[in-house]
């Protein structure tokens, strides 16, 4: 049923996850301003002539996003016809379309005008939230013919209100991470798990910044793991919501490994690749266990 849109639907979610990776490679690289003070064009052109590096990196980022931008309109209106039957779809269809629009705004701001580190970190997260949309209207695609109910998990208040938390927690240690980044705070901190060799480091400038998003992801780590352990007590026969919480554990694992893999490698280009992917993918799988708990029948 519907197999068109759930092809479509993964091609958008593989397609925006590509629109991260990439813009995390613009920041990363410095390539934001590889094109000029201009947008759309760049340096004045529609197709740059002998681009460097940095400008091929900077317009096929600018391509691929406008590409996705069209990709996730079609998928959200596609999805809003064929899915109006499921109360979640005209939410997560506002929020891709809005999210790619206000990504995009900004991304263009940003080169014109400049904006603030502060400001530039938002940009990793409107479009985390836009490919959060379309992973979950794609998982509604998927789901839609079967009985629901079968997934729904009945839960006490406390734990939806507490992946409430968690899924908001996860977006807020992403923009902490997109800071450091905009900051370039990545070298504030010699060492892992150790700050400059101390527990906790004067808390000034990058070395601030990078301890800050520390914590933060350290704490995220923990906030998990007591999810985990209390879906397994109360609700390891719920399929949906334990695998779902497992797989959100074994990627915030992952992503605490490759934050350490990036201090080592001194901020190697490949492992904070890998760190942008993993936690695309840990918001995607939050997002889908809050979801569930936000279905389901509270006693």
């Amino acid at each position: 049923m519907h197999r068109l849109l759930k092809v479509f639907g993964i091609l958008t979610s593989f397609g925006m996850l590509i629109v991260i990776i990439q813009g995390a490679l613009v920041t990363q690289t410095g390539s934001g301003d590889a094109c000029g003070a201009e947008w759309p064009l760049c340096h004045g052109r529609l197709i740059p002539e002998n681009p460097t590096i940095e400008t091929l990196i900077e317009y096929t980022h600018r391509l691929v996003s406008g590409i996705l931008g069209v990709m996730v309109l079609i998928h959200s209106v596609w999805s809003w016809l064929v899915l109006k039957h499921l109360r979640e779809t005209k939410f997560f269809a506002i929020l891709a379309v809005l999210f790619i629009i206000f990504q995009g705004l900004l991304g263009a701001a940003a080169v014109v005008w400049g904006q603030s580190d502060a400001v530039m970190a938002l940009h990793f997260g409107f479009s985390l939230v836009s490919f959060g949309s379309v992973l979950l209207l794609t998982i509604l695609a998927f789901e839609n013919g079967k009985h629901i109910r079968t997934l729904v998990p009945p839960v006490t208040r406390k734990v939806r209100n507490y992946y409430y938390f968690l899924v908001i927690f996860v977006y807020i240690v992403v923009y902490t991470g997109a800071y450091v980044k905009h900051t370039e705070a990545g070298v504030g901190c010699n060492g892992w798990p150790l700050c400059n060799g101390q527990f906790i480091p004067i808390l000034e400038g990058r070395t601030g910044i990078q301890f800050g998003h520390r914590v933060a992801a350290g704490l995220l780590f923990f906030t998990i793991l007591a999810a985990l352990i209390a879906v397994y007590k109360h609700y390891r026969t719920e399929k949906a919501l334990f695998f779902t919480t497992t797989v959100s554990f074994i990627l915030i694992t992952l992503q605490v490994i490759s934050g350490a893999i990036v201090v080592f490698s001194g901020l190697s280009l490949y492992a904070t690749m890998v760190h942008a992917v993993l936690v695309s993918l840990l918001f995607g799988a939050v997002s889908y266990a809050t979801l569930l708990v936000d279905r389901s029948r509270v006693y």
